[in-house]
């Protein structure tokens, strides 16, 4: 096997552990590339349907291309989508920078679903080199009560055994993209013929590296228009791909703070 075979095939492993293991279970849509993926690899991992459903937690400050990609892939691959609305800004923890504060909105959304659902599992399709915090992440990660996350307190994973510790008023967050890079999802989009929201490619000099909100969410300076032109400037850049996001900018501490407090 390849590589990307390799990817696969952990990924698809980890999604049937999470399937056996937690119930209910419940899958992240973002709409991004990484998530895209994410639904990919479940169709795969259960003959092309995925059982679970895929929970779409609504800013209402996406762009107007990701509404319409997840209505079209929500009917193209038969998905249960169920969708969530955020709290206003004004509601949101006043101590953090604003564009954090903005995204933490989806902190206290996905609460919401959580508790909605009565979710024993979520499945995130974070990546360990997107953000240093994320790096600190285990492939099955328990939340406690309140949907916190205990940095120091996360169970060792040693071959492949993934601990599923349940109390009141936890959940588990699995993470099947964990060991993934960002220019393996572009080589796996590649290999698959996986569709993705336009934003990611060149337009007047300029694509997107990461969706989030249009307010806080900035192009980076390209011109990669396609799949293949993407993974050539990848091999080349020293450019975050974190770094058209607002709140990477703005403190130190930001990010890891919404983290611990349950942030996608």
């Amino acid at each position: 096997m390849d590589d990307l075979d390799q990817l696969e095939a952990q990924s698809i492993f980890i999604l049937r552990e999470a399937y056996r293991k937690l119930k209910p279970l419940a899958m992240l849509w973002s709409l991004g590339k990484d998530s895209n993926v994410m639904v990919w690899l479940a169709r795969k991992a259960f003959l092309g349907r995925v059982p679970f459903p895929v929970m779409h937690v609504d800013t209402g400050k996406k762009f107007p291309e990701m509404y319409q990609f997840r209505d079209e892939y929500t009917k193209k691959w038969n998905l249960d989508l169920l969708l969530g609305d955020c709290p206003a800004v004004e509601e949101i923890d006043p101590t953090l920078p604003p564009a954090a504060r903005s995204a933490a909105r989806k902190t206290a959304g996905l609460a919401a679903m959580i508790e909605k659902y009565k979710l024993a599992g979520v499945i995130a399709g974070i990546r360990r080199d997107e953000q240093a915090t994320r790096a600190k992440e285990r492939v099955f990660s328990p939340r406690g009560a309140g949907h916190k996350w205990d940095v120091r307190n996360q169970p060792p994973e040693f071959w492949d055994q993934y601990a599923t510790p349940h109390e009141a008023g936890m959940h588990i967050r699995v993470h099947p993209l964990l060991a993934w890079r960002e220019i393996d999802i572009w080589r796996y989009i590649e290999r698959e013929g996986i569709p993705l929201v336009d934003l990611y490619f060149s337009k007047n000099g300029k694509r997107y590296r990461s969706l989030g909100d249009q307010d806080i969410t900035n192009p980076v300076e390209s011109n990669a228009s396609t799949v293949a032109e993407v993974i050539a400037e990848l091999e080349t850049s020293r450019t975050s791909e974190r770094a058209g996001r607002a709140m990477d900018h703005e403190s130190e501490d930001a990010f890891e703070r919404l983290r611990v407090a349950g942030y996608l």
